[in-house]
């Protein structure tokens, strides 16, 4: 199975979990049978990889986004990057040409598209092998995947078959409608459309070299920027006649709101959390180190982060994004593919962030040219390479780097640092990557 993963932007209606680095399929809420925590992300990908091991898997997504993939998935899996958002259309088509030119996917073979972060059980990714092995096969060009919906919802398009068979060619589709709107479409036996869909490669490749001017793979990577935004809906799916569905009956949750997102924890807390046995319908996730008390409360979300603190009733949660959209303020939490940051204090003139390195990753050999910076090893062993010398260091040693000098650190063992920035001008945006000297390539 070939299968491309959608994963989206920063998920602000899950504030303060998500942030521009931290989308929502990367926060960490699901329990594993080993008693720790896994992530949409994390969750889909080894569902998938649970139905069929070979499946040849590639996320679409943006170069912010890339670090964390990395970090949660590990090195091996497939990346289309979009260099700039340019939505569906665009960021298909360059997965297409990826597969096809980097990967060497033949044109005839199919392709399943659909979102990274649906909260779904093992019939779905079971659901989605029968997609592409259909695509593979039926005479139509597009086979979707529709939702037997479960309530009249104004969240999601809705795609009307011709009749009521398990696979049927589509009759119309119709935008979002209201809940009134939305009942009448189910009494005609409509689905809910979850942009889950397959084709054969050649069939996207062909209406993309149609709709875009590219040579390839690299020429449309390069041009990307002068693309238009456009949905695949739009771009393709309106104009193509020859469009199957197959409907899907079980479970599939969209986790796009702290209300959703609670119905699917399997505790009403996680981190450190007191609720007293007046508390119902409580839900709290706390990432800081402290305590979180809650008392006769009934029905609110509680989630703090080094982001902010929420608390709202579940209702309301779903309203925030607005509110959001106005806090300006520095990223206090990113996962990188070495490891992870958090950022501890914030001064007029420093800053203080606590370092994960996991065991056997290194940071780019870099400089900064407004800052000094002071590490100080507080768990683990590892070396540094400052201005191309090479040192161990382990718990209790400090390291200091004057601006402009180049560094890194290798972590050898599971490796945290507290890193000191001093200087009147800190920001992320003062790093130069360098290549490391030759004699340390690792």
């Amino acid at each position: 199975m070939n299968i491309v993963l959608l994963s989206g932007g920063s998920g602000k209606r899950l504030w303060p979990l998500s942030n521009d680095t931290r989308s929502k399929q990367f926060i960490k809420i699901f329990r594993t049978a080993s008693g720790g925590y896994e992530s949409m992300v994390q969750r889909v990908y080894r569902q998938i990889l649970s139905v069929d091991p070979s499946a040849t898997v590639t996320i679409a997504t943006s170069k912010s986004q890339v670090s964390a993939i990395h970090n949660q998935l590990g090195m091996d899996v497939g990346i289309s990057v979009e260099p700039c958002r340019k939505d569906t259309f665009p960021a298909i088509a360059l997965a297409a040409a990826y597969l096809h030119d980097v990967r060497d996917i033949s044109e005839d073979e199919s392709v399943v598209v659909c979102p990274v972060d649906p909260y779904v059980e093992q019939d779905y990714f079971e659901a989605l092998k029968n997609l592409g092995a259909q695509a593979a096969v039926s005479n139509a060009n597009l086979v979707l995947m529709g939702i037997e919906p479960t309530y009249p919802s104004a969240k999601y398009g809705y795609i009307i078959p011709e009749d009521s068979r398990s696979i049927s060619r589509v009759s119309v589709f119709r935008e979002k409608p209201d809940e009134d709107t939305a009942k009448s479409y189910i009494a005609k036996g409509a689905l809910w459309n979850g942009g889950v869909f397959a084709f054969r490669l050649g069939y996207v490749l062909s209406r993309a070299h149609e709709l875009l001017d590219f040579r390839d793979y690299r020429d449309l990577y390069e041009k990307y920027d002068t693309l238009a935004k456009i949905s695949f809906d739009y771009a393709v799916v309106e104009h193509e006649a020859q469009i199957e569905v197959m409907r899907f009956g079980g479970m599939w949750k969209d986790m796009g709101t702290w209300n959703t997102l609670t119905e699917a924890m399997e505790n009403p807390s996680i981190g450190k959390a007191i609720m007293n046995e007046a508390c119902a319908n409580v839900h709290v996730v706390n990432e800081l180190d402290v305590p979180v008390l809650c008392m006769g409360l009934k029905d609110i979300v509680v989630s703090a982060s080094p982001e902010g603190i929420l608390v709202s009733d579940k209702t309301q949660s779903s309203y925030i994004k607005p509110y959001v959209d106005e806090i300006d303020q520095q990223i206090m939490f990113a996962e990188k593919s070495w490891g992870s940051f958090r950022v501890i204090d914030i001064e007029d003139g420093s800053m203080t962030i606590k370092v994960t390195l996991n065991a056997g990753h290194k940071m780019n050999y870099h400089s900064h040219e407004r800052r000094d910076e002071v590490w100080t090893v507080i768990e683990g062993k590892g070396r540094t390479i400052i201005d191309g010398v090479e040192k161990t260091v382990t718990v209790g040693d400090v390291v200091a780097m004057k601006a402009g000098t180049p560094h890194t650190i290798i972590a050898d063992t599971a490796l945290q640092v507290i890193e000191v920035q001093i200087g009147k001008e800190i920001s992320v945006g003062d790093k130069k990557k360098l290549s490391i000297p030759s004699q340390f390539h690792l």
